[in-house]
């Protein structure tokens, strides 16, 4: 009984920020009829208006709206490219913050690069021993040894997924530093500010959220042991 409710604490824990993040983007999702234009061409104004010369907006895939430094452009989604609503105006607003950092060159943009390489080589290292889970269970039939295994390989990645919490500074930056004063100088009715200050936050834990609820992809793990 006390294994089960770990282990179901354990999930809402993993799960509960990307379920968070994902319902407060939905949530906030309608469109808005007196909102001035999309979260594609405020983009392109903001980036227009902060002279962030080289920066380009463009339409990319759902779901993955994101900076690119090396190719200086912002990739919004379809929902947010074309969207007028507040989380489209909020996710546009907050990619535009990133670029800001990185024309600026502030020492919150370089977060990313220190510390996502750690995060991306201790998550491999997780993923090889998930992977062996079938050859180890060949080799040993002990089910002490399989658990530690298994227990080895989602710790590893919980620490992968821990390792987004440094650069959670410069996703705050971006929302609460960049996105929400420039939303507030008229693009966005005050009203609507509340709901904004939502969106922001959970465009600043996307990542880290996604991370986490990465630790117990079980479908991932179902496919390999099919």
């Amino acid at each position: 009984m006390i294994y089960s409710f770990a282990a179901i604490l354990f999930a809402l824990l993993v799960y509960g920020p990307s379920a968070w993040v994902k319902f407060v983007m939905w949530r906030h999702a309608k469109p808005i009829d007196d909102m001035p234009g999309t979260g594609g061409e405020l983009a392109q104004h903001l980036a227009e208006k902060y002279q962030l010369d080289g920066v380009t907006v463009v339409q990319g895939e759902e779901g993955r709206d994101h900076y690119n430094p090396a190719e200086q452009c912002v990739s919004l989604g379809p929902s947010v490219y074309s969207g007028k609503s507040l989380t489209a105006v909020a996710i546009a607003a907050h990619e535009i913050g990133h670029a800001i950092q990185f024309t600026r060159n502030e020492p919150v943009s370089r977060l990313r690069g220190k510390y996502l390489g750690s995060a991306f080589t201790i998550k491999r290292i997780g993923s090889a021993i998930m992977l062996s889970l079938p050859l180890v269970t060949v080799l040993f039939k002990i089910p002490q040894v399989i658990f530690l295994a298994a227990a080895l390989g989602v710790m590893t990645m919980l620490a992968s997924a821990l390792v987004y919490l440094a650069v959670l500074p410069e996703e705050y930056d971006a929302s609460f530093n960049k996105a929400l004063p420039i939303l507030k100088q008229g693009y966005v009715p005050a009203v609507h500010i509340p709901a904004i200050r939502q969106v922001l936050r959970a465009a600043a834990l996307t990542y880290f959220a996604a991370a986490l609820a990465d630790t117990l992809n079980l479908w991932r793990w179902l496919r390999v042991f099919r």
